[in-house]
């Protein structure tokens, strides 16, 4: 028993879940089943520091759930996030409502994802919120695996695949 392993920093964890808005009854917005796991280097700060602190220590097995307010998921909606820009600055097939896209910001180089809202002639309307933005977030999975990390994998800072496939946030969108 002494030799079982548990969520803690430098392992890599796998699991599966399912992501619902607000509670266990929520409209579903992730899945994460044994075909395509969730799999992840614990600890490597590129995860929700919240989602971690609800796994820690859970073991082979373990199942959880747990809800994530805005506050401790991806924060609050701020008006300030919607922004209206140039239509010059977008190429004529970006322009469909709901549309994501990749801006990069001319003064830092930054990258931000937005959704388009709408626009006119002159101007696109632009929400640079996370999609995740203002929502309580459900969690409810089960612990499949849990190795220790690889050398490799401590260094690089995240999770590879058996076949040398690098995952840097996990083998998810969130």
């Amino acid at each position: 028993m002494d030799n079982e392993l548990i969520i803690e920093e430098n392992n890599v964890i796998t699991l599966t879940y399912e992501l619902r808005n607000g509670s266990a009854t929520g409209k579903s917005l992730e899945l994460m089943d044994a075909r395509y796991p969730f799999i992840f280097l614990f600890g490597s700060k590129k995860l929700l520091p919240a989602f971690e602190d609800h796994l820690r220590g859970l073991g082979e097995g373990g199942s959880f759930e747990f809800v994530l307010t805005p506050e401790e998921g991806y924060g609050l909606r701020l008006l300030e996030n919607v922004l209206e820009l140039p239509k010059s600055s977008f190429e004529p097939g970006m322009l469909i409502e709901d549309n994501y896209v990749m801006m990069t910001d001319d003064n830092t180089g930054e990258k931000f994802n937005g959704k388009i809202l709408s626009w006119t002639e002159e101007l696109v309307k632009v929400d640079f919120n996370h999609a995740m933005a203002g929502r309580s977030l459900h969690f409810k999975g089960v612990v499949l695996n849990i190795r220790k990390a690889t050398v490799e994998e401590l260094i690089q800072g995240h999770y590879i695949a058996e076949n040398g496939t690098h995952f840097n946030r996990g083998n998810t969108a969130w």
